[in-house]
């Protein structure tokens, strides 16, 4: 051991001149364990001078990148508002923003597109060492390469993008600036073209076979339908069915209207009938009275009125007049001289009015009895013919609900094929508008450089490692630092020391 330490018990010299104490496990202060790694120094430094050399080869064989940078603006497309090709279920749905922002970034970060970022610059372009062992590589090796290139442009390659933006943040880091910005266009370019293939590239194939299909059973559902109509003598079913009910409807108020006539006329007849027969066919129409005795009277006034102009007021010949125009005035006040005078008798108007009545009410009873036939025919014919075509309808039903069927699948299927048609034609003639380069690459001015931290890393590293060898060799040690460790851990006074060998 490094240090020895002896005791002495001159109480128990009598029994045993010598007693081995218990020893206690040695208790290190912080100036022991300085004397302990000073004495494992040398060991210290050569560990730090191993890595330290190692970090310093390591730092100084790291080489300055060049970080190229683009943007890109990923908003909602056409592409991802779904479109069912059969049905209408959830037409319309459409992803969140952050859904379409992760679509897109899985579709700039596939192996296809570097693929195509590789075999647009050229492997040789892109790293001349690999590019000349491809030249001289067979095809299984070539692939090997061509996925070590992949490799390193993923390596090189970071994408970010925050939650709740439609923005994307591209990276790429090579030692070279120009081709740093190169291969950073040239993959935002590839995947430019690339998402149409993937978002827009519709099969319609299928789509149109089924279109097709779908209008071969419509030829032969819409030439079934035809003949039925054809064989049944019908135009068109549904409006002749409604102009069946309509008239239906109105032949039936007409006859109720015209048994209503019908039975008032009857009853208007025969009280005409009764009339009629109790009406006298003639009557007087006027009678000429006999004005002989007024006639008379005043041809005696008349008279009287000469003789006045001729005699006294009481001449005789005046006087015998006034008797005669007394004795006349008296007959006529009494009646005597009125006689029965003519008479005329003439066809009573009456009768003739009511027998008119009469035969127009059995003309029109006629004529609404005959009516009233008429719309019974009518309706059975009407009725025979809406039974013939209840008894059709579930035949037509079928016939028209097939065709009617097929051709709304015929309709949808033609648009389906024009739209995707369409969204081909717009992919293929230009972008759709969702994904804009906010920025393009430029070869970096200014590149960045790992020396200086791993080399600081590393001497730091290489520092700490030294002193945990210094201390795992100190309390590996057997013995004890100094002699007040010693003490401490043998609870006895050291009287003697000897030099460590």
């Amino acid at each position: 051991m490094q240090s020895g330490a002896w005791t002495w018990d001159g109480e128990a010299a009598g029994a045993a001149r010598v007693a081995v104490r218990r020893v206690d496990p040695p208790r290190y202060t912080p100036g022991d364990i300085a004397v302990l790694m000073w004495r494992r120094l040398p060991w210290m430094i050569l560990t730090f001078l191993l890595l330290a050399a190692v970090g310093v080869v390591v730092a100084f064989s790291l080489h300055t990148t060049y970080p190229a940078h683009s943007s890109l603006l990923i908003r909602l497309g056409q592409a991802y508002v779904y479109q069912p090709q059969v049905g209408d279920a959830a037409r319309g749905a459409a992803p969140d923003s952050d859904q379409v922002v992760q679509s897109e970034l899985e579709i700039l970060q596939s192996d296809a597109v570097k693929v195509r970022v590789v075999n647009d610059i050229g492997l040789a372009r892109l790293y001349p060492a690999l590019g000349k062992a491809y030249a001289a590589a067979d095809p299984q090796k070539r692939e090997g390469l061509e996925q070590s290139a992949m490799r390193a442009i993923t390596a090189g390659l970071k994408v970010a993008s925050a939650p709740g933006t439609a923005i994307a943040r591209l990276t790429y880091t090579d030692k070279d600036p120009e081709r740093a910005a190169l291969i950073l266009n040239t993959l935002v370019d590839e995947y430019l073209r690339y998402r149409k293939t993937v978002l827009f590239d519709r099969n319609i194939g299928p789509l149109d076979q089924q279109r097709q299909s779908f209008q071969s059973q419509l030829d032969t559902a819409d030439a079934a339908y035809q003949k039925f109509l054809a064989d049944n003598g019908i135009g068109d079913f549904d409006a002749e069915k409604a102009s069946l009910g309509q008239i239906y409807s109105q032949l039936l108020t007409d006859s109720y209207s015209v048994g209503a006539q019908t039975a008032e006329t009857q009853g208007r007849l025969g009280v005409t009938a009764r009339e009629v027969a109790s009406a006298p066919q003639e009557i007087g129409l006027y009678r000429d009275l006999d004005h002989a005795a007024q006639d008379k009277l005043l041809q005696l006034k008349v008279d009287r009125q000469d003789l006045l102009s001729r005699y006294q007021p009481n001449a005789q010949p005046v006087r015998d007049i006034e008797q005669k125009i007394a004795a006349q005035q008296a007959l006529i006040n009494s009646g005597g001289a009125n006689g029965p005078g003519a008479r005329r008798v003439g066809i009573n108007p009456i009768f003739q009015t009511l027998q008119t009545e009469k035969n127009q009410l059995e003309a029109q009873s006629a004529s609404l009895q005959n009516r009233k036939v008429s719309l019974a025919d009518a309706i059975a014919q009407i009725t025979a013919r809406r039974q013939k075509l209840a008894t059709l309808e579930p035949q037509y039903q079928e016939l028209a609900r097939e065709r009617d069927l097929l051709s709304t699948n015929v309709r949808n299927l033609t648009q389906r094929v024009q739209e995707s048609q369409a969204a081909q034609a717009l992919a293929q003639s230009g972008d759709d508008g969702s994904i804009k380069v906010i920025e393009r690459a430029y070869p970096p001015t200014k590149g960045t450089s790992l020396k200086a931290p791993v080399l600081a890393f590393s001497l730091v590293f290489a520092g700490f490692v030294a002193v945990c060898v210094g201390l795992l060799l100190s309390f590996l040690d057997k013995g004890y630092a100094t002699a007040e460790a010693a003490e401490r851990a043998l609870e006895m006074p050291v009287l003697v020391t000897t030099p460590a060998k």
